[in-house]
């Protein structure tokens, strides 16, 4: 079966496919659990694609044992089976580290030990003493200046000074003689009614399935290091990394038939569609001013349209000579739009400050697009895009501004805004707080389009900016391995503000956008600790290397053979981003699949 069949699960929604092929193996064609368990390990395999809680489920155990009893029934003896496993690895003198490591790679959550597990944790209990060895201890305490004495051990003690003997009533001796001479079990060995019952699907993807994935480099060692660490001591063979990819038909020939034409004609043929590794012959014409000069036509005339596209979608009117800057993703604090508007925001309050001469000097042109969705009932998020239309609406119809800069927040993304939009950018910002993006693939479709990318180190930033070149990418920000001890020198109260960020948050208050109220909004971005409180997202600790890095963009634009050069080096650098290297793994790594040649 598993040479002919592969299952790849997606994050964790199709977790019950594990169940649900055991149920069937069993069930109805009669395997032993041995059989059946062997040939479902083979086949399933995860792909793990986002470190946030909301992709690693934990579905409620006892809706699941209403609707599905007999998959709860096989998730049990599989969850039975993985603690011997672990009991097998660590064994039983560490309780402490066996203990820990139960609780972090259990499938069940909250729900009481098996007997013969439980009785691994069993404290001994403290044991009274008998009323005869009572009595020769208060004898050494009536001999000392004061006597203490607990006072639920003994409510009455007689001291006969003259024979020096101890009487104790034994009706008063608490529990003395009837004491229950049962050992404890640890508390940890049941559950708490307090709390849910749940099943974990992330770890029932890991136990279950024969490989486990991340979809970027560093995706994966975070995985391996943090998110599945106790997993991965324990089955290292099991975790790869497999970084996403996109195609180029849809992403560059579909969408992009100007550059498309462009790069047949500079190659000499349109085989870079299915082998982009033709895309690098670029690389020696990065320098050629007729090259130089089409590439910037087919650019402007891709601008041309979205100018008609924000037209009719939002009413504004831009200029397609300004530099079009564009961030097109789903609206999360993690993927940081407040630190964008922010910026735009103090770059806007620096305009106003000066004259219209220093203007122009000081600025270069922007178009700043948003677009993506934002989850129904995440109310931060929604605060983010009212944010953002506030802040459009007010510089938009600003005549001192005119075209310096343009917000636009684009209702309703979807693919095909996206293939209008991505041929279009000039700059596309991916500057999500480091070891929280898993990796991205707008990143690459940006990247293919030569579009530049301004970012930190997270997903497959790291990648793109490897392949393209460290001098065609604008980076900035902390990296992962920064972040846990950044947030801990906040919580500390260590972090001070750049006084530059601390200005923004004043200009947002004092009502220059409206009449709404942003107090939660900039509120959670202070303090050093709470609940939606101290800038868990660390956009205040970014803020600085942020505006500076975009003080670096405006210089590299104002030289257009260099920032065309830039562009022309990440088409040509983006071939291993292609959706037919990503494939290519999969069936060589996990399925174990060969292709097969069509006739």
């Amino acid at each position: 079966f598993p040479s002919k069949v592969a299952v790849q699960m997606n994050d964790t929604h199709p977790t019950l496919c594990i169940p649900e092929l055991m149920r069937i193996l069993i069930d109805v064609k009669g395997l032993s659990w041995n059989e059946a368990w062997s040939i479902t390990e083979r086949t399933v395999a995860y792909t793990n694609h986002t470190v946030l809680p909301e992709a690693l489920e934990k579905w409620s155990l006892d809706i699941m044992q209403k609707l599905l009893p007999r998959h709860v029934e096989i998730i049990e003896k599989i969850d039975g089976e993985l603690m011997n496993i672990i009991i097998s690895k660590y064994g039983t003198e560490d309780t402490s580290l066996l203990k820990k490591k139960i609780k972090e790679m259990r499938i069940l959550d909250n729900i009481d030990l098996p007997d013969s597990i439980a009785k691994l944790f069993v404290k001994p209990k403290e044991k009274k003493e008998s009323p005869a060895k009572l009595k020769e201890k208060l004898l050494v305490k009536s001999l000392e200046p004061s006597v203490v004495v607990e006072e639920k051990t003994v409510s009455k003690v007689e001291i006969n000074e003259d024979s020096e003997e101890v009487e104790v009533d034994s009706e008063e001796v608490v529990e003395a003689e009837n004491e229950d001479s049962e050992d404890e079990l640890d508390p940890f060995v049941k559950s708490d009614p307090k709390l849910p019952r749940v099943v974990r699907m992330a770890n029932l993807c890991v136990v279950g399935g024969h490989s486990v994935n991340g979809v970027a480099a560093i995706h994966s060692e975070i995985v391996k290091e943090d998110v599945f660490n106790s997993f991965y001591e324990m089955w290292p063979a099991k975790f790869q990394n497999k970084t996403n990819g996109v195609t180029p038909r849809r992403w560059i020939r579909f969408c992009n038939p100007e550059l498309s034409a462009i790069i047949s004609k500079w190659i000499g043929s349109d085989d870079w569609v299915l082998n982009t590794d033709k895309l690098a012959e670029l690389k020696k014409f990065a320098d050629d001013e007729d090259l130089q000069s089409e590439w910037r036509a087919a650019k402007k005339a891709n601008k041309v349209k979205v100018v008609s596209l924000i037209r009719e979608k939002t009413g504004y009117i831009v200029s397609p000579d300004a530099m079009f800057d564009v961030q097109v993703k789903r609206i999360h604090e993690y993927k940081r739009q407040l630190l964008n508007i922010l910026g735009i925001v103090y770059r806007y309050k620096k305009m106003k400050e000066m004259s219209a001469k220093d203007r122009i000097n000081s600025f270069v042109p922007r178009v700043c697009i948003f677009g993506g969705k934002a989850f129904a009932t995440y109310v931060q998020a929604k605060r983010i895009v009212k944010f953002i239309t506030d802040v459009a609406a007010t510089v938009n119809h600003d005549p001192e501004i005119g075209d310096l800069l343009k917000v636009v927040f684009i209702p309703d993304y979807n693919v095909s805004v996206a293939e209008a939009l991505i041929p279009a950018s000039e700059l596309s910002q991916h500057i999500s707080t480091a070891g929280m993006e898993a990796s991205g693939t707008s990143n690459m479709k940006f990247a293919m389009n030569g579009c530049i990318l301004i970012g930190t180190l997270d997903g497959a930033n790291v990648e793109i900016r490897e392949e393209v070149g460290e001098e065609n990418f604008f980076l900035f920000g902390a990296e992962a391995h920064e972040i846990a001890g950044l947030r801990k020198e906040r919580a500390q109260g260590k972090f001070v503000p750049d006084p530059r960020f601390e200005e923004v948050k004043r200009f947002v208050r004092s009502g220059v956008f409206g009449t709404y109220n942003y107090d939660d909004l900039m509120g959670s971005l202070e303090g050093n600790e709470g609940y939606g409180r101290a800038d868990y997202f660390l956009v205040g600790k970014d803020f600085p290397s942020y505006i500076e890095c975009q003080e670096k963009v405006d210089k590299a634009y104002r030289d257009q053979k260099l920032w065309t050069r830039m562009s022309i080096l990440n088409t040509a650098s983006s071939s291993k981003f292609n959706s037919d290297r990503t494939i290519h793994e999969y069936a060589k790594d996990i399925w174990d699949i060969k292709p097969v040649i069509l006739p």
